[in-house]
């Protein structure tokens, strides 16, 4: 597929996502989300990726929110159905997906910015980055996710005022806060989330997806996360990668996992 806000990079085992609209700082609007939806589930449907990096292009935003113009003339029910798509068909799926995902935030991250580094697995940020959810400030809240994914994440009362200033807050402060896991300077983000990803992929691939699908599971509703994991270890024991990571471990070499 030939996308027009997307850049598609496959590096190795690695597939970049890069949100290419730099002159509206990466804004989402209708058409990316769109875009977005095919490329994640082309990436965890190929079995020559292993991870995803997704960033924005320039150095001066990951992605700076929704496209506001887009707002001005829908109702409630359009509203309604506008977050309830975007959430099913990218955020959602990023967030369970197969595959590790690891956001490279190199600028701002605000509102649906924020929302999408948050759906990310594992978030690293460029010191210079700043991130928020301003929403309340244009008469809305977040609508991607961001009310739940920020609370697990930070906790409700950081939650609560964050959301509710609509206060940005810096780099650092989101390391304090476990918004995100590291915080590198900006000529070293990509080097560093490569680090990441690339000694994540060393591990065993179906092993990493129902590690991905035991963590999530204890944040939903009416799902035990317990008998989850009993259920995704013991859906480990039926793949060669189990085996091949014993005999690697009592052979004293490094596992060869074919994610079978």
């Amino acid at each position: 597929m030939e996308y027009q806000n997307l850049l598609i990079e496959l590096k190795g085992r690695i597939q970049y996502i890069i949100i290419n609209r730099e002159s509206k700082l990466n804004a989402l609007n209708k058409a990316t989300i769109a875009e977005l939806h095919t490329a994640f589930d082309t990436a965890f449907n190929d079995p020559n990726v292993g991870g995803i990096i997704i960033t924005g292009a320039g150095q001066k935003s990951f992605v700076a929110g929704a496209d506001i113009a887009e707002f001005s003339e829908l109702n409630g029910e359009g509203g309604g159905d506008l977050a309830r798509n975007g959430q099913a068909t990218v955020f959602d799926l990023i967030e369970n997906g197969s595959k590790p995902v690891i956001a490279a935030i190199n600028g701002f991250a605000l509102g649906g910015g924020l929302e999408l580094a948050m759906a990310c697995h594992i978030r690293i940020a460029a010191e210079t980055a700043k991130m928020g959810l301003p929403e309340v400030t244009l008469g809305l809240i977040p609508g991607y996710g961001g009310t739940q994914r920020l609370t697990q994440l930070v906790g409700k009362g950081r939650a609560m005022e964050m959301i509710m200033t609509a206060d940005m807050i810096t780099a650092s402060e989101a390391h304090q806060y476990g918004l995100v896991n590291h915080v590198v300077s900006q000529e070293n983000l990509i080097t560093k989330v490569e680090e990441i990803l690339n000694k994540i992929l060393l591990r065993a691939p179906l092993a990493l997806a129902s590690a991905i699908t035991a963590i999530n599971a204890g944040l939903k509703d009416g799902v035990n996360g317990y008998d989850k994991e009993i259920e995704e270890f013991s859906k480990c024991f039926q793949t060669d990668d189990l085996r091949e990571g014993v005999s690697a471990f009592l052979q004293k070499r490094k596992p060869d996992f074919k994610g079978k």
